[in-house]
């Protein structure tokens, strides 16, 4: 909760930059999408002991507020579809500096289980200087990172988990129970179960996170909290997730869950 209220002044900085493109006053390579995630990890790392508790929902929820203020400023009301075309354009028109940015977000923020890559490694101190001599752009970078990371994947799929998996499951879960906790929970599970979280990939292996997918999609089966079969099995799913060294943290599921439920309160949706 303190994070969130760390990050609601980015959040709506972000909002009204992309308004501002939509007038005119603002060009797309001055967004400084990366500025914004940065700025807001470390006002967040300032607010509570725990340096990352946002880090892979503001690097969905950035890119996600500017295109709803472009949108709204551009149609004079907001939809969905709108939303995601001009969260493709911003996302693709990010910049080298934003990328900076966003290495300086994680170097904040210290999340765990990142692993190595061959290629613009997050935690090699000449990464940033090559990415500024290659002209790299945020968006390249998380190209280079989607086969191992749902969020970058999200950013190079124009937010497939997000608009196609995550939100229609959402209203249609609203529509069925009004209970937005429900409504959330089965999200979560719906998303877990149909894509393995990549955080739990790298910290304990693919195998691992391909059987947290099922066993959420049995939970799922069993009637989720709908049902007290449902609830005994998310309880002993819970349970066995709880690992003591943290590596069936189901966290980048978390992430994109969030981002689906930011785009059902920009539709107007209210628990």
């Amino acid at each position: 909760m303190a994070s969130a209220v760390a990050v609601a002044p980015h959040i709506r900085k972000a909002a009204r930059r992309g308004a501002r493109v939509s007038k005119g006053n603002l060009t797309l390579d001055r967004i400084n999408v990366g500025e914004i995630i940065r700025d807001s990890v470390f006002d967040v790392a300032a607010w509570q002991s725990d340096k990352n508790t946002l880090l892979g929902s503001l690097t969905l929820l950035a890119p996600i507020a500017v295109a709803a203020g472009l949108t709204m400023a551009e149609d004079q009301s907001f939809s969905v579809d709108g939303l995601r075309r001009n969260l493709k354009i911003i996302v693709e028109a990010t910049t080298p500096k934003d990328a900076v940015s966003f290495y300086d977000a994680v170097a904040i923020a210290k999340p765990g289980g990142l692993g190595r890559v061959p290629r613009l490694d997050v935690n090699d101190k000449t990464s940033k200087r090559r990415i500024l001599a290659q002209g790299t752009n945020l968006y390249e970078v998380f190209k280079i990172s989607s086969s191992w990371d749902s969020v970058a994947a999200e950013w190079t799929s124009n937010f497939h988990i997000t608009f196609d998996i995550g939100y229609p499951f959402f209203k249609t879960q609203i529509d069925k129970s009004e209970d937005v906790n429900m409504a959330s929970v089965h999200t979560f599970l719906k998303i877990l179960s149909r894509v393995p979280d990549t955080l739990i990939a790298r910290k304990a292996g693919i195998p691992k996170a391909e059987w947290v997918s099922k066993e959420a999609g049995k939970v799922l089966d069993a009637g989720g909290l709908a049902t007290s079969k449902g609830k005994d099995s998310l309880r002993r799913l819970d349970a066995e997730l709880h690992d003591v060294r943290h590596k069936l943290n189901p966290g980048t599921t978390a992430d994109i869950t969030s981002a689906v439920l930011a785009v059902a309160i920009l539709e107007g949706y209210r628990p």
